[in-house]
């Protein structure tokens, strides 16, 4: 049996891929996978995902350059979630910062903190929206 066909892809064939920096242990990202995006994760050695907005595959870093190089991918004991682990180049975040996971909440609840220093303005990557 292939690793693959360990997998529990949901009602949509998706399964949560959680991205995280292969050296410090940083959450970077979380976004979704198919077999197929999968398939070319593991055959380019960088991460590709399924984007459920544009119905297609996109790869991490094609319009910035901020790749991800794959380092292991894992799954959890149901295995209904990845863990990719990966060297990332530049941002990870389309927001201009290194995490997707660049604010924390207030200890008040009321409000939330930017915790991370922005690497570029996606406004001079992407244009304006």
């Amino acid at each position: 049996m292939q690793a693959l066909d360990k997998l529990k892809f949901d009602q949509n064939g998706l399964i949560p891929a959680i991205v995280q920096d292969a050296t410090t242990g940083q959450v970077l990202m979380m976004a979704w996978m198919n077999r197929q995006s999968l398939e070319e994760t593991i055959r380019r050695g960088q991460t590709v995902f399924w984007s459920r907005s544009r119905k297609k595959l996109w790869i991490k870093g094609e319009t910035s350059g901020h790749v991800q190089k794959v380092k292991d991918i894992a799954f959890d004991c149901d295995g209904d979630t990845l863990l990719i682990k990966v060297e990332q180049i530049g941002a990870a975040c389309h927001e201009g910062y290194r995490s997707c996971f660049f604010r924390s909440v207030t200890e008040d609840g009321q409000g939330c903190r930017v915790t991370e220093e922005r690497l570029f303005n996606p406004d001079d990557v992407y244009g304006k929206s």
